[in-house]
């Protein structure tokens, strides 16, 4: 979000907003289930897994990686990657909180 919008919303919308745009990429969930499903660190195969280029799923796990949601290191093919279980969950209390907070605001509604 542009520094200079930021301060009319709070840290936490920031926040999630910031959590939904990474999310918001077929590509970034499809490697969180690649992960997820092997469920162990990951060198090398996620690349062979997806219809995209090394260096587009690169650029997708760099954004996973600066959001918590996966943990490794970028060091060409040698590079291994996992989920972040705990940021996971948290990211999951953190949007399942909104929408029952959000939901709520509905009985004050017409």
């Amino acid at each position: 979000m542009a520094k200079s919008q930021a301060d009319r919303f709070s840290k936490e919308h920031q926040l999630l907003a910031d959590l939904a745009k990474v999310l918001s990429h077929p590509a970034r969930i499809a490697i969180l289930e690649v992960l997820a499903s092997r469920n162990v660190c990951v060198c090398g195969e996620v690349v062979a897994e997806l219809p995209l280029s090394q260096a587009t799923v690169s650029q997708h796990l760099k954004v996973l990686l600066e959001a918590g949601l996966i943990t490794g290191e970028i060091e060409g093919p040698k590079s291994c990657y996992c989920v972040n279980w705990n940021r996971l969950a948290e990211v999951q209390s953190m949007l399942t909180k909104w929408f029952g907070d959000t939901i709520q605001l509905k009985l004050n509604c017409c």
